[in-house]
Order: structure tokens, then sequence, then C-alpha cells
């Protein structure tokens, strides 16, 4: 027995059995491979997920500091830029190249980690927190009641049942609990199939090292150790199941490059399309999705990793609460209603994304009208903030909240107080909300002593103050905010925290 049973132990389910576990809550992750794989996944952390992750501490803990290209690499993305039939753009100064839609980026902290690496820290802060991870452990079915879920599991040791108040499907694309649960997952099909790879080749110089775009796709290349990547507009894989062959990779390899290039070794492979598909609910009764099994997306921008640790930051506090009994079952309600949009409009993206890379002179016409109005820098930073999730405000439910930040994430305000300086995500790293006395109000503390078991009330000062005071939930958005008065504050504690002890 245990109350909350994730399935899938991935980084998306792993974060969020953090998440449940900071509360006191026991979690059980089921995971159907012995061993964590090893082919190629997302290769860095960018936007809104790097605040996520220092909000919990575990920014520095993949190896201490956001990775920065080398002198050499500077040269060859600067090269790159330059070449006539590269993605790259001319860019303003100080800025970035986002390959896909043409976004100039404002230099930003991007991690440069491969998934395998933050997936290990997050198994690392899991055991840490006393979470079960069962590798090797596949579910089969499952049967819901009004008290709870029971689980028919196959583990190394044969079949068993394991019984938990709430489960969570964080199992990828062709969840399994989605499936069982029979939630709709409309969406498009993908037109492209494409390949990641490390492998090696006889003729290192047969292609200029960089991101190209030709007649029939899109090529990478990069050198030491050879990675690449292909994407060719042929539709999507007949079987994505099917093992992966030298030769299949090869002969996409040379009709993107028009050489006679040979694979002489592949490391690591695998093989991806552009399929864009949403539940039509994250939650069913006592049955809720969180990342890949909620959504699915292609992989341009690394949407899937960001997007996935958002669902798990937001539903992660909101079921421990409802697991302890201190808020009702309505809260998860908020789930579906807040982070589904979300997903909405990263679909929409991301099939822009693909849009914009096909081959063909009117979309080569389209790209080119895009450049230009990119470069208007209210726009440029407008589209970024869509694709890095920057733009994310949810609707707290009382329309007499009019503060700044209201809806939206919590900067990372550099606050000064009786015990010293510190950041707020360094506050936020135990997942509790956060009552921020800015103005010193006495009155507050008054107001929030009867969630004094759940808030942490923080008196400091902030020379960048955006209000007096904010109430911060324990994913970083605001709640409330003054000038708002006494009894929003008090409503909004209720609303998110549950009635006072």
């Amino acid at each position: 027995m245990t109350q909350v049973a994730i399935v899938g132990g991935g980084p998306i389910g792993l974060f969020l059995a953090c998440e449940v576990a900071l509360h006191g809550v026991p979690v059980v992750v089921l995971e159907r491979l012995p061993e964590m794989e090893e082919h190629p996944k997302a290769e860095g952390i960018t936007g809104r997920a790097i605040d996520i992750l220092d909000r919990r501490g575990l920014m520095l803990g993949v190896d201490g500091t956001p990775a920065q290209p080398t002198p050499e690499e500077r040269e060859r993305i600067a090269l790159g830029e330059r070449r006539p039939d590269s993605l790259q753009p001319k860019a303003f100064p100080g800025a970035r190249h986002f390959a896909t839609m043409f976004v100039l980026r404002p230099e930003s902290p991007d991690l440069l980690v491969p998934q395998q690496v933050l997936e290990r820290e997050l198994a690392r802060r899991a055991a840490e927190l006393g979470v079960e991870v069962r590798r090797g452990h596949a579910l089969t079915g499952f049967t819901e009641d009004g008290e709870g879920v029971r689980l028919d599991v196959e583990g190394p040791g044969g079949p068993y049942a394991l019984r938990a108040d709430w489960l969570v499907g964080c199992d990828g694309g062709r969840s399994t609990v989605r499936k069982l649960a029979g939630i709709p997952f409309p969406g498009t099909d993908g037109v492209t199939t494409g390949y990641r790879a490390f492998a090696d080749i006889d003729d290192p110089g047969f292609h200029l090292p960089g991101w190209f775009r030709k007649d029939n796709g899109l090529l990478v290349y990069e050198e030491g150790p050879p990675r690449f990547i292909t994407l060719e507009f042929v539709g999507r894989p007949a079987n994505r199941d099917a093992p992966i062959t030298r030769e299949e990779f090869q002969e996409s390899l040379r009709r993107l490059s028009g050489t006679d290039v040979t694979v002489t070794k592949v490391h690591k492979i695998n093989r991806f399309t552009d399929n864009e598909r949403q539940a039509a609910t994250y939650r069913q009764g006592r049955v809720l999705l969180a990342g890949d099994a909620a959504h699915v997306q292609s992989q341009w921008s690394g949407p899937g990793l960001r997007l996935g640790l958002g669902d798990a930051i937001n539903l992660g506090w909101k079921l421990a609460a409802v697991a302890r009994g201190r808020c009702p079952e309505d809260l998860l309600d908020t789930y579906t209603a807040e982070r589904h949009p979300v997903g909405a409009q990263t679909l929409e993206v991301q099939r822009a994304s693909i849009a914009l890379m096909r081959p063909g002179p009117h979309v080569d016409a389209l790209r080119r009208l895009l450049t230009q109005l990119l470069l208007d820098e209210h726009t440029n930073r407008n589209l970024t903030a869509l694709i890095d999730d920057l733009h994310i405000t949810y609707d707290m439910g009382d329309p007499s909240l009019t503060g700044p930040l209201v809806g939206g994430f919590c900067p990372d305000l550099r606050l000064k107080s009786a015990d010293g300086p510190a950041r707020l995500a360094e506050l936020q790293r135990g997942g509790r909300p956060l009552l921020l006395d800015l103005g010193a109000d006495p009155g507050l503390r008054a107001l929030a002593e009867p969630w004094a078991d759940r808030v942490d009330v923080v008196g400091a000062e902030c020379a960048e103050a955006p209000a007096d005071a904010l109430l911060v939930r324990p994913d970083g958005f605001v709640a409330w905010s003054t000038p708002a008065g006494g009894a929003s504050l008090t409503a909004a504690l209720e609303r998110w925290f549950g009635p006072p002890a």
C-alpha cells in the first residue's frame, strides 16, 4: 500500500516523485526498464525548466554550473552563421540563433546537460527523499474505486498487486496508464522521419559541420565525437519499434549530404518523428497524466523535458496536499485547467516549427519574411518567451487580484533578511509556499498564522520588490499580491493550501 504510485521512472516521473515526497507522502515509482536507457535523448535544459530545477536546488546538483561553448565551438558557430546553406541567419551581437524558428535569443544560462545526467541526479535525489523506485516492474492493468486504485504489476519475481490512493502516468507517449484509463489522445500524425546518432564515418570531412537545411530535409553534423541529426519529409516511420540498422541511417545521411559517406560504426542511435498529440484531460478520477503521457510533440527546441517538468512541479504539491487530506480533491482539477492550455500552445508552436523546416521555395519565402520580422527586438522577445515557457500566466480564481505578478512566475528576487542575503529560489528548495513580507507589515503574520504548518512567512528587504507582499505557490507562481487586501489573502491561502488549521 502506498499513497501515490507513479508509472514511469524517467526524468518527469522521478521529479514528480521528489515533489510529492518533499511533503512526506509515500511514493512508489514503477519503471518497466531494468536500467536507464542510454540512446540519445534531450541534450540540454532550456527556458523555464532551468528555473524549475533551480527552485529545488537541482541545477547546481548537475555537475555544478551551466556548460558554455569552448572558444573553438564558438568559432565554429560563428562560421556556421555565415554559410549560405546553413540554417543560421545573421544574428545581432550577443544573440544566439534558435535554428528551427529563427528566434534570435539573448544569451541565457542554458544547461548543456544530457538527459541521462539529469535522470541520474533525480534518481539520487529521489533516494535521499525515501522514494521507492522499482526497476523492471511493468504495469499490466489497474482498477479504480472510490477509495483508491489497485495496480496489477509484472515484476522480476512474477505478477503482484499494489494498492495506491492515486496513480500518475509518466510513462511516455505510448502510455499504458493513459490507454488503460481510456483517455482520448487526439492530434496530428508525423510527416517526418529522423535519426539522432553518435556514429563513426569513413570521411570526417564529407560535409561542413553545422545545421543545414537541404532540398529534402535537415542535416546536423558535429565533429569530435561525431554526432548527427537527419530529418526527411518522407512521412512517419513505418515501424518505430523496428531495430535501426547501420544501413538505414547511412542511406538517410547519404541522401541529405549528397555524398557516398560510409557509416563504419553506430554507437548510439534513435529514430523519431513529429507526432503532435494531447490527452483530452490530465485527470480522470484518481488517475493523472504528466509529461509525454499527457502530450507528445516534435523534439525541436527541446519542449518535451521543459513541458514535463512544468507539469510535475504544478501537480506535485497539489497531489501531496490532497493525499495528506489538507485540501479537497477539486484542487487537482486546477492541474488540467492550468497545464492543458500550455500543452496545447506548445503543440501549435511545434507544428509551426516543422512547417518552417519544409523544403521548397514557398517556405523559403516565408522563412525570409519571418527572419526580417524577428529582427524587431520586441517581436523576437515575445516569441522567445512563448518558446521557452516564460509567458505562462495562470488564472488564480479571484478577479480582484490586480498585483503586477499575480498569476505569473515570480522572479528570483534578491532578498535581505535577518538571516542574511538570499535568493527567492533558495527559499523554495523545500517545496513550501512562501508569503513574502517586503513592506514590514506586522498584520501579514497574523493573517497567515492559521497556515503556519504549511506556509513559510518571510520578512525581508528587496531592492527590486515588485510589491509590498507576495504569496508564492510551491511551483513559483504568484497566487496573491498587494495592493489586494487581507480578505483576498485569506481566500488565496484557503483556495491553494486548504482550510486553516
